[in-house]
């Protein structure tokens, strides 16, 4: 094929397959690169082929990527060491490329090519087809979709959106829907995956943003801006809460989201499969948001750590199983609503771990102050639940105590600094110890590291192989971050694997 007829068969299939030339001529250009290589010996070969857009003639080069002269040669085929590309180009820099321009082979290619260069051909333009429809999807922002079962692939649901085929995966349906061929669907459109080789379109029915959508298209006022939806939590086709606020005083929140006798939160149950909604007023005040969030069960009273980021939530024993739900669904809604990690209790719970927290701290002050049960009790009483409470406060506030002169509240300044010190020394010992990977997980801490390396886990290894309720228990961290820690310790299993 001369280099008019190559033009003239990029123009018609440019036009064919409805794709720019330049799709046409880099799928060329593949091919031809692929049946050159295919005449060396070597297998790491890189050949890059250059057609001329005017006349249809083309080049081929060699070409070798620059390596550093001590890292050596690993790929020969297509590696050359810096030292000598200097040779041929003293500009050349680690990364850049070094080419050798190859005679033209166009009998040796024969057959071989030209079948070569079809299929290759005929695939790049096939993924350029594909590339430009969802171009044209993305283009028009929509993040909910309708469209019909195509078919099903492995469970999977293919919905097809206009010219774009998406996959719904099992996992994204609700549970009680059974899909079938020819069936309308509504789905929100989680990622788009530019890997995949079937539908790149990925949907899901069960993310809360889909939930928050739908109410979008429901209540005007959220479009509108007047109102929005702060967060919202699922348990697919059962329940779920949406978190709503405003900061216009005529709007109430809940009941524009109710609508008319329900019309609106009808509208998205029906769409959801009955799942049943919960509509919360949204508040800064964490506390208040989680009194809110675990409606409809009545709170008596709430600690919040905010160190652990949890709350221990009091509630009678009328409101325990509601609070809780059924399978602790209703907490763990809340929990996921609100970002916090909630533990319901009764009031006499509440209690015992009030008088468990209150008897380790004692047990400190006795131990590390050197002072008896009474000025422990003291202490205690005073709202003092460390030794860096008493050793840095100032020292105002420990006069304000009746029951200590200047002279007392001098000296347990000065225990509570030098246990402190001695408990960094040791500390500092410790971490010695520790493995450096170990200290730099994502999650993980001085403090941590120190605690850890206490009770013999000093390396990645030692903390891959606990499971996360035993880390849980050996450290007191909330299970998320020990869930965390576990497979940041596992990674490099893996990656060697």
């Amino acid at each position: 094929m001369n280099g008019r007829d190559l033009l003239m068969t990029v123009d018609v299939l440019a036009r064919e397959k409805n794709v720019p030339r330049e799709v046409v001529f880099g799928a060329l250009e593949s091919a031809l690169a692929a049946a050159t290589k295919k005449l060396f010996d070597e297998d790491d070969v890189e050949i890059r082929v250059a057609v001329d857009r005017e006349t249809g003639e083309y080049e081929a080069f060699r070409r070798w990527v620059v390596v550093p002269d001590e890292a050596g040669l690993q790929e020969p085929g297509h590696q050359i060491l810096l030292s000598e590309a200097r040779e041929l180009d003293p500009d050349v820099e680690v990364g850049d490329y070094v080419e050798e321009s190859l005679p033209k082979q166009s009998e040796a290619l024969g057959r071989r090519f030209a079948q070569d260069t079809k299929q290759v051909i005929l695939q790049k333009i096939r993924d350029a087809e594909r590339e430009q429809v969802l171009n044209e999807f993305l283009a028009r922002g929509d993040q909910i979709v309708n469209g019909s079962v195509k078919r099903m692939d492995k469970g999977d649901a293919i919905i097809e959106i206009g010219k774009v085929e998406a996959r719904l995966p099992r996992s994204e349906m609700i549970p009680k829907e059974n899909l079938r061929v020819g069936d309308r669907v509504r789905a929100y459109v989680a990622k788009i995956d530019r890997q995949a080789r079937g539908p790149q379109v990925i949907l899901s029915r069960t993310s809360p943003e889909f939930l928050k959508k739908l109410f979008e298209l429901e209540v005007p006022e959220i479009e509108q801006g007047l109102l929005v939806i702060k967060s919202a939590a699922r348990d697919p086709g059962v329940r779920a809460k949406i978190a709503v606020w405003t900061n216009d005083r005529r709007i109430d929140p809940i009941g524009t989201c109710v609508g008319m006798r329900g019309s609106r939160v009808q509208a998205v149950t029906n769409e959801l499969a009955g799942e049943r909604i919960d509509i919360v007023l949204w508040s800064d005040d964490p506390a208040q948001f989680v009194i809110g969030a675990l409606a409809p069960a009545n709170v008596s009273s709430i600690v919040v750590d905010e160190e652990r980021h949890a709350m221990d939530v009091v509630v009678d024993e009328d409101n325990l199983a509601i609070a809780i739900g059924r399978g602790g669904q209703n907490v763990r809604l809340a929990s996921e609503l609100t970002g916090w990690q909630i533990n319901i209790m009764t009031a006499e719970e509440a209690q015992q771990k009030r008088e468990g927290e209150q008897a380790a701290i004692r047990a400190l002050f006795m131990e590390k102050l050197d002072v008896d049960e009474e000025i422990a009790n003291i202490l205690i009483g005073e709202g003092f639940s460390s030794l860096d409470e008493i050793a840095y406060v100032p020292v105002n506030e420990l006069l304000e105590i009746e029951a200590f002169d200047e002279e007392t509240v001098e000296e347990l300044r000065t225990r509570a600094r030098n246990a402190l010190l001695t408990e960094a020394i040791a500390r500092e010992e410790t971490l010695e110890k520790v493995e450096k990977e170990l200290l730099e997980l994502d999650g993980m801490d001085v403090e941590l590291a120190s605690k850890l390396a206490s009770k013999g886990i000093h390396t990645r290894d030692d903390l891959g192989e606990l499971a996360v309720d035993e880390l849980v228990e050996l450290t007191g961290v909330s299970e998320e971050r020990a869930k965390t820690l576990i497979m940041g310790a596992r990674a490099h299993w893996f990656e060697q694997s």
